[in-house]
Order: C-alpha cells, then sequence, then structure tokens
C-alpha cells in the first residue's frame, strides 16, 4: 500500500509522470477516472487552498468526497484519533485525506487503514502535495530547465512546512535552495545557505518563494509588529524590477507584510496559478495513488 506522507515517498520518476497527468488535466480537461470512489477528508486545521482544491479535484474526477466536520466528531465524546480512522476504514473508502497539528500523526494512521493516507499537511514538518505543485508550477515556467536554478524561500522557514517540504524536494531536481530569514525564523541545521534579507541575494536568484509568517506556531512575540518584519522580508514591486525572477507564495498571502499589492499583481507573480495547478496535481495524485493500490 502506497501513501503520501512526505514527497520522499515518490520517485523522481513518478514526480514526473503525476506532472504529466497534471497537465494533460489542465490543457485536455478532466476525465472521471475515480467514478464510483469514495474520498473521506479529515481537516483539523483551518484551510482554503488545500482542502477546496482535494475536494475540486477529487469530484472533477468524478469520486465523491465526505467531509468529517471535526467540529462535531466522536472525538469530542473521548474517541481517539486512532479509533476515529479505523472506525472510517470499516466504512470502505477509497482514500483518506488528513491536515493535522501535529507532527507525524498522518504518519502514525497507516497501520490503522487499508487505503491510502494522503498528508495535506502535519504540523511543522511535511506539506507534500504543496511542494510538488510549486515545483510543477517552476517547471512549467522554465519549461523543464531546472538544472542550476535557484530559488530563494524567504519568511518563517523554521517553522513552515511548505518551506520543509521544498527543501527536501526541490535538491533533487537540480534546483540550489537558499534561506532567507530572520534570526528567530532560521532553519536550525547546516544543509542549506541562510541569509538575513533578500536584498543580500535577490540579485542571483531565479526564484523566490515568500512565506506567510506562522503565527500560530509561535509562542512568543517576536516582532514590534508585522511591518516591521517586512522592512527587511517583503517582496515588492522594486524587487521585481531589479531582477528578472518568478514569484510563489503558497497562501495565505498577508498583503503588503509578505508580498506588497504592486508585486502580486505582477506578470512573474503566479500565486494565482499555484492555486490552479494545485487542482490539478492533486488530481493526479489522487488517480495514481487510488488505482495503483487497487490493482
Amino acid at each position: 500500500m502506497q501513501h503520501l506522507i512526505r514527497t520522499s515517498d515518490f520517485s523522481k520518476e513518478e514526480i514526473l509522470n503525476i506532472f504529466k497527468d497534471a497537465k494533460s488535466y489542465l490543457t485536455d480537461g478532466f476525465n472521471e477516472g475515480l467514478k464510483g470512489k469514495i474520498i473521506v477528508t479529515l481537516f483539523f486545521e483551518n484551510s482554503t487552498r488545500t482542502r477546496s482544491s482535494f475536494e475540486i479535484a477529487a469530484k472533477r474526477l468524478g469520486a465523491e468526497v465526505v467531509s468529517l466536520d471535526v467540529g462535531t466528531s466522536s472525538q469530542k465524546k473521548g474517541e481517539t484519533m486512532y479509533d476515529t480512522v479505523a472506525n472510517l476504514n470499516a466504512m470502505q473508502p477509497d482514500a483518506i485525506i488528513i491536515r493535522h497539528s501535529v507532527h507525524g500523526l498522518p504518519e502514525s494512521l497507516i497501520g490503522y487503514v487499508d487505503c491510502p493516507i494522503l498528508n495535506a499537511g502535519d504540523g511543522r514538518h511535511s506539506h507534500p502535495t504543496q511542494a510538488f505543485l510549486d515545483l510543477f508550477t517552476i517547471n512549467e515556467y522554465f519549461k523543464g530547465e531546472l538544472d542550476g536554478k535557484k530559488i530563494a524561500i524567504v519568511g518563517d522557514v523554521r517553522n513552515s512546512r511548505v518551506a520543509g517540504s521544498n527543501r527536501r524536494l526541490l535538491p533533487r531536481f537540480g534546483i540550489d535552495v537558499n534561506l532567507v530569514a530572520p534570526d528567530c525564523f532560521k532553519y536550525e541545521g547546516n544543509e542549506y545557505k541562510q541569509f538575513d534579507t533578500i536584498d543580500e541575494i535577490i540579485d542571483d536568484m531565479d526564484i523566490v518563494m515568500s512565506l506567510r509568517s506562522q503565527l500560530e506556531r509561535h509562542n512568543i512575540t517576536y516582532f514590534e509588529s508585522l511591518q516591521e518584519y517586512a522592512k527587511d522580508f517583503c517582496i515588492t514591486s522594486e524587487h521585481m524590477e531589479r531582477k528578472e525572477f518568478l514569484l510563489l507564495h503558497p497562501g495565505p498571502v498577508n498583503r503588503n507584510i509578505d508580498i506588497t499589492d504592486d508585486a502580486l499583481k505582477h506578470p512573474r507573480c503566479k500565486v494565482l496559478e499555484q492555486v490552479t495547478n494545485g487542482v490539478a496535481i492533486r488530481a493526479a495524485i489522487l488517480k495514481k495513488l487510488i488505482l495503483e493500490n487497487r490493482k
């Protein structure tokens, strides 16, 4: 049984095949390859893009989606997460998609199911489908020429699961990862080059990925205001004119903190294209995991 917990669960060949399917969905439309399949979504954290795109992807492929209202689930009566998932599994769904604040929780559920588990984000750890759609967006923009490209991931790289998944995935495709953050948000490791401000390296970058400050994961206040943070880390129209680079953001964007209003309107800013690509990528992943696991 194959699951998707982290980006390393798929080989490079598998990822490229997912990209091929995703591109076909974007150009030729969706088919009903998952007609008759049932997919359960369990979101224990807030989500707009990830949850909606998974559900839209499933429905475009003809599947039915059951979204558990975790606020009224039996967990409120004392049922453990493992019993909740085991009971859902007994109803024989074809896949379970889960987001949770606890690092490692989706992986810990694998032994309780007979269908694929898809990690839609677990704590600070991993967000594999976001990383895949980010890489797909980059790959499309550069027409497959990725080797030697340089990316700056800017912001709360310590707490962002998007940063975590991307810094592990992108080097597999020849992309040089650089991290830009204040001291309080710096990655605690030495595998990647780290910088204090975006202005230090902007002239050498091909891609910039801005991140949202993960305020919900902070126990203390690091800045007097987000405007103070923005002085060194907000991507502006001046940056866009200074160097030709692709601008990405996983969303939600804190306007004029992560990226200015003007920069968001720039033609090289592909934030909304990422969202469109997310539906196609997640459809391709659902198709792969459900149909291949049922052979």
